[in-house]
């Protein structure tokens, strides 16, 4: 890349990343995708402080994503009156930060954290989600 071309280059914005984090999703096996419903992906450069009291975490940077709701394995069929819809939150400023300290592409870092949450919601192991993370990059 050019000097010129990096210098029209910025950070990628929290539209960058909805894009991106809905290319993963998108990317995602078709069954996956099928039984996560109406589960929202949101963005925000930080977790709130409700959530990093919660996780007990001290520095907004040691989350990168989080899954809010209640997981398939906890639920029940019939959804209570006035539950929230599922989320999964991907925070942008402590994965840019993780981006610049690893040899991964941003891509890459987005879709593992989607998945990772993702996975929150169907209660499936790290084994399980590690082969959906190969099933999307093979």
């Amino acid at each position: 890349m050019s000097l010129s071309e990096w210098l029209q280059r910025t950070a990628p914005s929290l539209e960058d990343f909805e894009v991106l984090a809905r290319q993963a999703y998108d990317g995602l096996p078709a069954e996956f995708r099928d039984l996560t419903g109406d589960i929202l992906i949101r963005i925000a450069d930080f977790p709130d402080d409700e959530a990093l009291d919660a996780l007990d975490l001290e520095s907004p940077f040691d989350l990168l994503g989080l899954f809010q709701g209640v997981g398939l394995a906890q639920g029940s069929s019939t959804p209570f009156t006035g539950q929230l819809p599922n989320q999964v939150w991907l925070y942008r400023r402590p994965i840019l930060d993780y981006w610049a300290e690893h040899d991964e592409t941003l891509g890459h870092i987005v879709a593992h954290v989607l998945i990772h949450e993702i996975g929150h919601h169907f209660g499936l192991s790290d084994d399980d989600m590690e082969a959906i993370e190969e099933s999307v990059a093979g």
